[in-house]
């Protein structure tokens, strides 16, 4: 198993690392990657930001958001 642990708050940094790591370890077995973002909403593939979050709470507050290479929800 190979262990990341990433000490950057970066939260575009990190879905990068992320996707970095599914695409090129592929020959690892497991990847345990560990962080902690700064505040943020990390939102779906196919998900439409505009009804998924409240734009002005967003901005007012410095919230991130950022898009992962995967599926789901917000």
């Amino acid at each position: 198993m190979k262990y990341i642990i990433n000490y950057s708050n970066d939260t575009a940094f990190n879905i990068a690392l992320e996707e970095y790591a599914f695409k090129h370890l592929l020959d690892e077995d497991q990847i345990f990657l560990l962080w902690i973002n700064k505040p943020s909403i990390i939102v779906g593939r196919h998900q439409n930001t505009i009804e998924e979050i409240n734009r002005n709470y967003v901005r007012e507050h410095g919230i991130e958001v950022v898009r992962r290479i995967s599926g789901g929800g917000a």
